[in-house]
């Protein structure tokens, strides 16, 4: 029983080859085929984030909103810093790869309340 070792990983060749000098070529292709289906069986299934889940939640009211567009490149949100801040901000981002300014903030707390939010009007240069 050869394994296949195109499909393989890197440190899953090395350890195949590993067995292999150790207990011998058949042996360890069986070996390492019985491992690797434990493997695959024992990995952790991959949980929804919660936080993600509840800023979809809380988005979800715009989604059929013409006026609503994220664009291309979405946006980042971040929590508030420093003193007396609070709240969130959100930064658009930018297909240039220069450092990024903050071009407008969202309050999200009308969102919280049921309400919608109004973005502010970007400042002129």
């Amino acid at each position: 029983m050869a394994i296949d070792e195109t499909g393989l990983r890197k440190g899953l060749v090395r350890k195949l080859n590993a067995l292999r000098k150790s207990v011998g070529d058949d042996l360890a292709d069986e070996v390492f085929a019985k491992w690797l289906e434990r493997q695959a069986a024992s990995q952790a299934k991959s949980r929804p984030d919660p936080v993600a889940m509840k800023i979809v939640e809380a988005l979800a009211g715009f989604e059929n909103d013409p006026k609503f567009n994220l664009g291309n490149h979405g946006y980042t949100l971040r929590r508030a810093k420093g003193k007396g801040a609070s709240g969130f901000i959100a930064y658009r981002n930018e297909k240039a790869k220069e450092a990024l300014a903050p071009s407008s903030t969202i309050d999200l707390e009308p969102l919280r309340q049921g309400g919608t939010a109004a973005m502010p009007e970007p400042a002129a240069p």
